[in-house]
């Protein structure tokens, strides 16, 4: 009998992490896809990407919508709500042998909660990392203690899944997904993607995404304003950029990005340019500034170079063509000359992805399709001092 694999996609992001995945399980023969789109995907103002699914050749067995007019918190929980409401009933329709989610978004939270009332295993990819300053952290961790497989894209994050509890065979290390879109993916040259989007390469050019630190309440108007401030030092740059994602606080950036935009010719902003775009883009820019995780996860496969600006994405594993700084503009100032420097380069050029080579969605596919389901609902947390694997020596960790 056939393995219904159920997909979970709610963003642009996770979901160009999640695409080849979902293509080899829809091309396979004893694994049959099924797929819950929404979130992000479905709001006109975040681009309607569900249209580049589609056009990838996926068609959604259930389009979930959950209202993201109001990104503050009240509005954020009323999303949550929707999301697990209405995906708990697809996911008794649809009846899947395993879900698969992606990340750490609220929506894959609340997906994710919804197959573990339905006594669906979950699959988790992407789990065991830090972000220190969002509260994507606490959520990432708290799908790990619901999910019962799980694909880490290093040893080290491998470890701390293990720390939570979850028993060493569950956990595989399968390298980053981004790493395995880029090299599956055929990406636009310079003309047709110019076309495209809109937007001219310059001599020198740099590609924007700033989120809101949703850990940092209230920061979202200042940290945005002091790097619109930077790049103002730096008129010959042509700078292209993204829209932030449905975060409390993301209207306040997006708002700041049109007026900043509207008074530049060289200056262009997209709500998405979709998977192919996007990669495309990194391949031609100079580099990445804001606080987007495809600075670390993606842009040193393409040697691209980064500017992490705050603590969004502190925890995560970074390349050495990645410059973290403050949100201040004399700092975010000071590490744009750094990333045109000649020396910086040098090391750009050269620099190898933490995150491991290719392959990621072919290991994924392989264990779903092996993995033993009976009786995996039922966990049993995994204390460290069985193994000793990590605890000091003379550590007792967990009940004596």
């Amino acid at each position: 009998m056939r393995r219904r694999i159920c997909v979970f996609t709610g963003t642009r992001a996770e979901y160009g992490l999640l695409r080849w995945v979902m293509h080899d399980i829809q091309a396979s023969d004893d694994l049959d896809l099924q797929l819950i789109v929404s979130g992000m995907h479905l709001e006109k103002r975040y681009g309607n990407t569900y249209q580049e699914i589609e056009d990838h050749g996926f068609i959604a067995d259930a389009s979930v919508e959950i209202d993201l007019v109001d990104d503050s918190p009240s509005g954020v929980i009323r999303s949550m709500a929707l999301c697990m409401e209405k995906v708990g009933d697809e996911i008794k329709r649809l009846s899947p042998d395993i879900f698969l989610v992606l990340g750490d978004r609220y929506e894959a939270f609340a997906a994710a909660t919804a197959a573990m009332l339905r006594r669906v295993p979950i699959a988790h990819v992407h789990g065991g990392e830090a972000t220190e300053g969002v509260i994507d952290e606490a959520i990432r961790h708290s799908i790990t203690k619901m999910s019962h497989v799980h694909f880490v894209a290093a040893e080290s994050f491998r470890e701390r899944v293990v720390q939570l509890g979850e028993r060493p065979d569950t956990v595989h290390v399968v390298g980053g997904m981004g790493v395995d879109s880029i090299s599956r993916s055929n990406l636009l040259d310079r003309n047709e993607l110019e076309k495209t989007i809109g937007f001219n390469f310059g001599e020198k050019s740099l590609l924007i995404t700033f989120h809101p630190v949703t850990l940092e309440p209230e920061t979202s108007s200042q940290q945005i304003e002091e790097l619109l401030a930077a790049l103002q030092e730096f008129p010959e740059i042509h700078l292209l950029f993204t829209m932030p994602n449905s975060d409390s606080g993301g209207h306040v950036i997006a708002n700041a990005l049109e007026r900043f935009v509207s008074g530049r010719s060289n200056s262009v902003l997209h709500t998405s340019l979709g998977q192919t775009g996007y990669l495309s883009c990194l391949e031609l820019v100079d580099g990445v500034v804001g606080n987007s995780s495809s600075g670390l996860l993606e842009a040193p496969s393409m040697n691209t170079g980064t500017i992490d600006i705050g603590d969004r994405q502190r925890g995560r594993l970074r390349a050495g063509s990645v410059i973290n700084c403050e949100p201040r503009k004399d700092a975010i100032v000071e590490s744009i000359r750094k990333l045109y420097s000649l020396e910086f380069q040098r090391i750009v050029h050269n620099i190898q992805s933490p995150y491991g080579l290719p392959g990621a969605s072919t290991l994924i596919m392989d264990t779903l399709r092996s993995v033993d389901l009976e009786g995996i609902l039922k966990k049993e947390f995994y204390s460290l001092d069985r193994g000793g694997v990590f605890a000091p020596p003379g550590t007792r960790v967990g009940r004596e």
